[in-house]
């Protein structure tokens, strides 16, 4: 019988054989990769002996044509209840409203983790010479920074304002025409999204959490990052971790905590990406920094994401790329992210064995040179198939 997923009194998820998963198909080629994707998943959880019931509910494009809204409550509602949920693409309304729709699920759920694991698959296209070495996970601040949204426009008396309040309060000199935003950098956020890399790292035998900042510049909110994240491992992780500062580079067997300045880190994920294992970091510089190191093993068409809240239990996965509308309904794309994204929620949930078996059989079927399009282009020898025949090919490697 189909039944909610709960959280239990200690934090961990009641998860029944038969949980009852709200998803959103998407919006442009949604409409390709959803389906591939269900289908490999219900394959791998059968075979386990689970069965997913799905529950699709509405946003983006195809919410707005059936309610007049691009984000019904309902849907927000049956993530809330459910708890665990995976989504497709969803459009950014043009004009005013909801600035993105993922941004507003991530903020009304209080999704804090964005969770964004990059590792490369054995025969995948990469511009790089060593992808092999690639294998870090990014827990991404989703709550704050810039992405709070906190923002005047040039030009209007709220702007005008600002600055004049700023000039006679602070002294800061800022021009007239200036549209201004405030970037807010809490410890709060902070420590929460730091705890949760931490104990990642702990669980997953991982060796270091590297802290990824600009803190040279912004020394009270980037800066203060950093400052909260060596003070949290040393208060509350003695046991398992340490900082830099406290060990000099030698942590022992405990994991190791570090930091390094945002630009560096983006040129070093280049030239020394072994060095790399969890990083912890504001919400721009990991977006920028996921796009990046999805770029080194094979492009964001195959870059799985979740966004997590590790204390209500809430989990939205979702495929990380943008709708592609010009190839909508061709079954052509990748459906990579949004099954890779499938396979981060069934480890969420407990069922590594139904997530390790998608990924050995996704392997397999990238070794076999049974690709779509994307990686078709760049490989002597592949075997072009469409998004539906890719994923039935996985399927027969499960």
């Amino acid at each position: 019988m189909a039944e909610k997923i709960t959280m239990s009194p200690d934090g961990s998820l009641n998860v029944p054989d038969e949980p009852i998963i709200p998803f959103i198909e998407g919006d442009g080629t949604g409409v390709d990769i959803w389906p591939a994707a269900k289908l490999v998943l219900d394959a791998a959880a059968s075979k386990h002996g689970h069965t997913v019931a799905w529950k699709e509910v509405l946003a983006g494009e195809k919410a707005f044509k059936e309610t007049g809204e691009w984000l019904p409550d309902a849907t927000v509602e049956a993530f809330r209840d459910h708890l665990i949920g995976i989504k497709g693409p969803l459009t950014t309304p043009i004009g005013g409203g909801i600035r993105s729709l993922n941004v507003a699920l991530r903020q009304l759920l209080d999704l804090y983790v964005c969770l964004r694991p990059v590792r490369w698959f054995q025969g995948v296209p990469s511009p790089v010479r060593h992808p092999e070495k690639v294998d870090m996970v990014i827990f991404r601040e989703n709550t704050e920074d810039v992405y709070a949204g906190l923002e005047v426009q040039e030009g209007t008396e709220d702007a005008k304002r600002l600055i004049e309040f700023l000039r006679a309060t602070y002294g800061w000199d800022i021009r007239p025409d200036s549209g201004v935003g405030i970037k807010p950098v809490s410890e709060t956020g902070s420590k929460r999204l730091i705890r949760a890399a931490i104990e990642y790292a702990a669980r997953r035998g991982r060796k270091s959490v590297t802290l990824v900042h600009k803190g040279n510049i912004q020394k009270f909110t980037e800066g203060a990052f950093r400052s909260w994240g060596y003070e949290l491992t040393r208060e509350e992780f003695p046991d398992v971790a340490v900082g830099w500062d406290d060990c000099g580079g030698d942590p022992g067997d405990k994991i190791l905590v570090k930091d390094a300045i945002a630009d560096i880190t983006l040129q070093q994920v280049l030239t020394r990406p072994d060095e790399f294992d969890v990083i912890a970091t504001t919400n721009l510089n990991g977006d920028y920094l996921s796009d990046a190191l999805a770029a080194q093993v094979g492009g964001i068409g195959i870059a799985p994401g979740g966004n997590i809240n590790y204390v209500t239990g809430h989990g939205v996965f979702e495929a990380t790329h943008g709708t592609a509308p010009k190839y909508a309904g061709q079954d052509k794309v990748n459906p990579g992210s949004v099954l890779l994204s499938g396979v981060l929620m069934y480890e969420h949930i407990g069922w590594q064995d139904a997530a390790d078996d998608i990924v050995r059989a996704l392997e397999q079927t990238i070794a076999d040179k049974i690709v779509t399009y994307d990686f078709a282009r760049l490989m002597e020898g592949a075997t072009q198939v469409r998004t539906s025949e890719f994923a039935q090919a996985i399927v027969e490697r499960l």
